[in-house]
């Protein structure tokens, strides 16, 4: 009878090569708000800010009113499993084990970025959670935002001076801006794009830092994301219109429920043991929401070059 292994799941150490490459990768990896997750699910409160009033001598103070709610955190599951002969194993050179953990690590960061920031359905098979896109291109009348108000779109003009800054002047003119913390996060197909536009003064907008400064936009830290691109679902290669987004970090809350993490299934015994076969799994379960509408704001090229 096969022997039945319950191998532990690894958690991949702070430092790790794969963990190195997922915040090289990820922009929701590397400045995301992170949440813990003990359970499956979380409820983050949700501040509605509060107003101030002037108040005479001898006046009453007026009492805030203003709606608090929270924003529901559920963990998705993002993993894959590979079979590896022991033959591959035994007579290869390199550190297969190694190379595939490296390339899912790659494509996990690429994925997770573009279900958190692009995809433009509401969740369901392959859509772990709401995208920045999706919670963009929909009414929330609670929250007091009418579908598509802050999402631009370039049109046949392509990428100007002035649908940059109009799509920037959408969080600007919001209540949850907030100029020290703003970054834009785009996909690497704007860097040619930006480097040819310029202000009335003839100066470029688009600053390529240079010995480990960041790039700016606007004066704005930019986050360079392969997962910028929309899709339907969540995808680590999309093919879809590149964004720029402009977004809070603090309102990028990304929930940690467990990984990234890998387990061994060693083909020399159980049922693996019939075909010599070994196979890695490798997971993260994570999830996502961003804060409130009116803190971001997108523009989207939709010019076809």
């Amino acid at each position: 009878m096969a022997r039945n292994t319950f191998e532990p799941w690894i958690p991949e150490e702070f430092g790790s090569d794969v963990i190195t490459r997922i915040v090289q990768n990820s922009v929701v990896e590397a400045v995301g708000s992170r949440i813990p997750m003990a359970t499956n699910s979380r409820s983050t409160p949700r501040s509605a800010g509060m107003d101030v009033d002037v108040v005479d001598k001898g006046g009453a103070y007026g009492e805030d009113s203003n709606t608090n709610d929270d924003v529901v955190l559920t963990a998705r599951k993002f993993g894959k499993a590979i079979r590896i002969a022991e033959e591959d194993m035994d007579d290869s050179l390199a550190d297969i084990l190694k190379v595939k953990m490296g390339d899912w690590s790659t494509s996990y960061a690429k994925t997770l970025d573009n279900a958190s920031f692009a995809v433009t359905a509401a969740p369901g098979t392959g859509i772990p959670f709401k995208s920045i896109y999706y919670l963009l291109s929909q009414t929330d009348a609670g929250l007091g935002y009418t579908a598509n108000t802050n999402i631009t779109q370039t049109g046949s003009g392509g990428v100007t001076y002035d649908n940059i800054s109009l799509s920037l002047g959408k969080v600007e003119g919001g209540d949850y801006f907030d100029p020290a913390e703003l970054i834009a996060v785009a996909h690497p197909s704007f860097r040619a794009k930006l480097r040819g536009v310029k202000d009335l003064q003839g100066e470029p907008i688009f600053i390529q830092g240079l010995a480990g400064t960041p790039d700016t936009i606007f004066g704005h830290q930019i986050k360079w994301s392969l997962g910028a691109r929309t899709s339907a679902t969540a995808k680590s290669s999309p093919t879809g219109n590149p964004l720029i987004l402009w977004v809070h970090p603090s309102l990028m809350l990304l929930g940690v429920r467990s990984g990234p993490e890998s387990i061994f299934i060693d083909g020399k015994d159980g049922t693996a043991a019939l075909t010599d076969e070994s196979i890695l799994k490798m997971r993260a379960r994570r999830a996502f929401a961003y804060g409130h509408p009116a803190g971001a704001a997108i523009l989207e090229n939709n010019s076809g070059s």
